[in-house]
């Protein structure tokens, strides 16, 4: 078992507990949460609330989740945007509504499916068999670019990278006004009627990084259900963020490799309506 912690934000006020705990607890049903509520595994400021509590606001949830048996990831023949692709490694434009890797809830047709159909054995055995040659992660509902690493070397290779910020992530996105304008490494694209434009670049990979980042200071991204408005926005199947640019150093050459990708087309779309607006 492991426990996760949650700390509500301002607007989840109100809203039942069963319900906030399906959006913020990736994988987990409300179905779900409702059980965990009833067998006592949640707890709020260290006590166990009842089945109908609603968010009151500060308060700190703790989620104890039981170990489920991860499912075997099999090879499936799943088309795949790929950008780049050496004897080393694979760069993949992952599209929006497809999870990295096979996990309770999601046991096949995810992007390891993908990758083991495609690469055959040729994939670093350092995940494991549930996540072979994944170097890092990018939400289910978040497009673009993800790396992936062919052999044990480069793998080592791509995580030092990855924890020393020489591989570097960019991500563009639309955020919705409402706070104060101020975010670590993001500059201005456009500027729309409630809406702007941003491009952001990661130098850690915490979970949901940018989404709660850009929530906490008042500008949660455009079709975030979880950490910006609740209800979804017409035209989008996800969030509006997409990782449209890779730059790292070649694992076996050390020559830097610098990639982008285009914005899938519903967020085209979208830039198309802001742009009506003005």
């Amino acid at each position: 078992m492991h426990t996760i912690r949650l700390t509500p934000l301002e607007e989840d006020t109100g809203t039942r507990l069963d319900s906030f705990l399906s959006r913020r607890v990736e994988g987990l049903t409300r179905s779900a949460a409702a059980r965990l509520l009833a067998e006592g595994c949640v707890t709020c400021d260290g006590a166990v609330p009842g089945k109908s509590y609603r968010i009151a606001g500060g308060e700190e949830l703790c989620v104890t989740l039981p170990e489920a048996e991860e499912p075997e990831a099999v090879p499936q023949d799943i088309p795949l945007d790929v950008v780049y692709e050496d004897e080393d490694v694979i760069v993949v434009n992952k599209p929006v509504g497809m999870v990295v890797h096979p996990a309770p809830g999601h046991p096949d047709g995810t992007l390891v499916n993908a990758l083991l159909h495609h690469c055959g054995d040729s994939l670093s055995g350092i995940g494991g068999e549930k996540r072979p040659g994944i170097v890092h992660r990018i939400d289910r509902d978040t497009s673009g670019l993800i790396i992936a690493a062919k052999n044990d070397a480069a793998h080592l290779a791509l995580a030092a990278q990855l924890a020393d910020h020489t591989l570097a992530r960019t991500y563009e996105c639309l955020s919705v006004a409402g706070g104060r304008p101020a975010i670590t490494h993001w500059e201005v694209l456009a500027r729309y009627p409630g809406v702007t434009h941003l491009r952001c670049r990661l130098e850690t990979g915490r979970t949901h990084q940018i989404r709660v980042h850009l929530a906490y200071i008042g500008h949660p991204i455009l079709g975030d259900t979880v950490y910006g408005n609740r209800k979804p926005v017409p035209g989008l199947t996800g969030q509006c963020l997409h990782a449209t640019g890779l730059r790292f150093l070649h694992p076996r050459t050390g020559r830097p490799v610098e990639l982008t990708c285009p914005r899938p087309e519903e967020f085209e779309r979208m830039l198309v309506k802001l742009q009506k607006r003005i």
